[in-house]
């Protein structure tokens, strides 16, 4: 089974929706949850935000985070999530920012990557470890690393919450 197919099947257990704001993926992690059947009955949608203004105005990232801090960096990746959350009215959502290159951004390298996860606990990031390869490799790699990280936070509120599956 796939990582998109279990977390469906975790998020129906739970009656659970999710959502994503996407940058350098432009809508893959989205895809890929909505390639699996049955991801109608969790997945709410998803904000690409991959133009820098766009993570103000859709994702509500405020003007003085992007200014202070930049489009690639944690403090965005986790305003993204929130704003996901907020916007698309989900459960759950993951953002992810970072640099496909192939040059880098902002004195950022390529194959940085941020992903945040949003949940009913808390907001936490993550710094994807980072991927060589060409646009397609690191954009595939970040999908992963996002969707891993909404697994283990996902574990984590289940454990809070005392819920043994």
């Amino acid at each position: 089974m796939s990582l998109a197919a279990s977390l469906i099947g975790i998020l129906r257990a739970h009656s659970h929706t999710l959502s994503f704001c996407e940058s350098l993926t432009a809508g893959l992690a989205c895809a890929t949850v909505a390639d699996v059947s049955g991801a109608s009955a969790v997945l709410r949608g998803g904000l690409v935000t991959y133009a820098t203004d766009l993570k103000g105005s859709l994702a509500g990232v405020p003007a003085e985070v992007l200014a202070a801090h930049g489009p690639v960096s944690p403090v965005t990746a986790e305003h993204m999530a929130r704003g996901a959350r907020r916007v698309c009215g989900s459960d759950w959502a993951v953002a992810l920012t970072g640099v496909a290159g192939p040059t880098p951004q902002d004195g950022h390298p390529v194959g940085e990557v941020y992903v945040a996860v949003a949940g009913p606990m808390r907001t936490i990031t993550v710094h994807a470890p980072k991927v060589d390869g060409d646009r397609q490799i690191i954009r595939k790699a970040a999908v992963t690393a996002s969707l891993e990280a909404l697994e283990r936070e996902i574990r984590e509120w289940e454990q809070k919450e005392g819920m043994v599956r």
